[in-house]
């Protein structure tokens, strides 16, 4: 059996074209996003990763939080503010490290 997730023209109007079937992330303190599940701590164990594709809605933001693992995100269209300053436009990959602290937010 193979089990497969195929995303198709992210880039290209594919956040929008129905193939993503956006839930709501409720965690405390973060507000407006939404996401698409790619495999959850449910499917990989207690100390197991998640991934997902997330929706920050203008005015979202997460409260400041610590990570424990990696973070990869790659900003696929709008912007991505850090509370350090730093502003990442759509193209903008970047990993934080276990034990960074952020808060981010979309404009």
């Amino acid at each position: 059996m193979r089990d497969i997730k195929v995303y198709t023209n992210l880039f290209d109007g594919g956040l929008h074209n129905g193939q993503l079937k956006w839930t709501s992330y409720i965690q405390p303190g973060r507000a407006g996003v939404d996401v698409e599940w790619l495999y959850t701590g449910d499917e990989t164990g207690p100390d197991g990763a998640e991934a997902y594709i997330a929706h920050f809605r203008p005015g979202s933001h997460g409260d400041l939080h610590e990570h424990l693992g990696y973070e990869v995100l790659l900003i696929l269209e709008g912007e991505l503010h850090n509370d350090n300053g730093d502003r990442y436009p759509a193209g903008t990959l970047f990993v934080e490290q276990p034990t960074s602290v952020h808060q981010v937010s979309s404009p």
